[in-house]
């Protein structure tokens, strides 16, 4: 539910960073760069750290395992990345937020970050259609533990 909510949110992000892009009402720019800060604090953030833990934790407490398959390792490290580069990319959301709640910066067009956003959401659509899909492959370890599984049910 959080990696939905993630993505969801982060789509509803790029939708705002289409709507700051320049044109001819400026002020609107400004009010929508402070909106985008405050969903990064308030909103993009938490279900990041949230989506990650979760799936830390269902990969550990189910029979997927952490590292049996390569679609939960190859999530795992997307989400990871999508996360530091969230965390990351909060400071210049800050640093241009902070030049549009500055009224003498007003008149000047603000920087598109289309280009990242649009991005950060191909990149969890991809978590969203591996947890969906499930692409077979095993790991070694999970061939290993899957052997070690049956010898253990043959008497």
């Amino acid at each position: 539910m959080s990696s939905v909510g993630w993505t969801g949110a982060v789509a509803v992000f790029v939708v705002l960073d289409i709507a700051a892009l320049p044109g001819p009402d400026p002020q609107l720019g400004r009010v929508l760069w402070l909106a985008l800060q405050a969903s990064v604090w308030s909103l993009l953030v938490p279900l990041a750290f949230a989506s990650l833990l979760t799936g830390l934790i269902l990969a550990l407490g189910t029979v997927w395992g952490l590292f049996r398959h390569y679609w939960v390792l190859f999530k795992l490290v997307l989400t990871l990345i999508a996360t530091v580069v969230l965390v990351l990319y909060t400071q210049t959301i800050s640093t241009v937020a902070g030049m549009a709640a500055n009224q003498a910066m007003s008149g000047l067009g603000f920087p598109s970050t289309l280009l990242h956003t649009g991005g950060g959401l191909l990149v969890l659509l991809l978590t969203t259609v591996l947890a969906i899909y499930k692409p077979r492959g095993m790991t070694r370890y999970g061939q290993r533990k899957r052997l070690e599984q049956r010898k253990q049910a043959v008497p």
